[in-house]
């Protein structure tokens, strides 16, 4: 999808999750800008580099600010911060605001993952996915609410993954919070209808941000039809049309951008 097809001229949107430079977050930033939205990004370098992703940077979100910056887009990041701490995901959607002067879309991309089957669970390993997935989520949601001009069409994208479509049991205390953001989609939308507030969640599928490779990669790539992995951009089409006025009659749905992904 070209983005001279979509315009989204005039519109402020916060976008989470945006750290890695090869990473969806990082990649919906720059079409949402090009797009011609003014864009706030935030990201948490801290957790990519303990979480030993290949391409983790310190100050990952403020490179890639200065770098979209100096391609002449209007984006800002704001203060990078852990959202499993209390009040944190308030704070930025609040600095959001105020760099952009309010904001119409909400794109919450950011997730907390880790490995754990049973037998190794604890309940530190578990409330760490629920909080920065779910509660998280949720103030940021509640904050947008707040400000949001319920005159004017508004946007807010969640995101979760593939295990309600298949089984995830090497990870099944990320796949419950993922599950419970569509339970959230679903109660938003509903809740939010009359405020003119759409919410629709995607599962985008694996995607080629550099976690996988070698036999592995190779492997994946095979359960898809198309026999490629499903890419960030292929992610950001679908982004770009949710927030677009294309899609002003869609809300509370979970769609899944996985290119016909083929599970065993």
């Amino acid at each position: 999808m070209s983005n001279s097809s979509l315009c989204l001229d005039g519109h402020r949107i916060l976008l989470t999750g945006v750290s890695r430079p090869v990473g969806i977050g990082a990649t919906l930033a720059k079409r949402f800008a090009e797009a011609g939205a003014s864009v706030a990004i935030h990201g948490f370098s801290k957790y990519d580099m303990l979480a030993g992703h290949h391409s983790a940077t310190p100050n990952g979100t403020e490179i890639l600010e200065k770098q979209l910056c100096d391609l002449g887009l209007r984006v800002t990041s704001v203060t990078s911060c852990d959202l499993s701490e209390p009040g944190v995901a308030e704070n930025v959607v609040e600095e959001a605001v105020a760099k952009l002067g309010g904001l119409d879309g909400l794109v919450l991309n950011h997730a907390y993952s880790s490995y754990g089957e049973i037998g190794d669970w604890t309940p530190e390993h578990i409330d760490s996915h629920l909080i920065v997935n779910v509660r998280a989520s949720m103030m940021m949601i509640q904050s947008f609410v707040n400000q949001a001009d319920t005159t004017k069409d508004n946007a807010i994208t969640l995101f979760t993954s593939g295990q309600y479509l298949g089984s995830m049991v090497n990870e099944i205390a990320y796949a419950v919070s993922k599950e419970a953001v569509i339970c959230l989609c679903k109660q938003a939308s509903y809740l939010l209808g009359d405020k003119n507030i759409r919410v629709n969640c995607i599962n985008p599928g694996p995607n080629d941000t550099g976690y996988c490779f070698g036999e592995a990669y190779k492997a994946v790539a095979k359960m898809f039809p198309a026999g490629r992995w499903g890419t960030p951009d292929d992610t950001a089409d679908l982004a770009l049309f949710l927030h677009s006025d294309y899609a002003k009659w869609i809300t509370g749905q979970i769609i899944a951008s996985e290119g016909g992904f083929k599970r065993g």
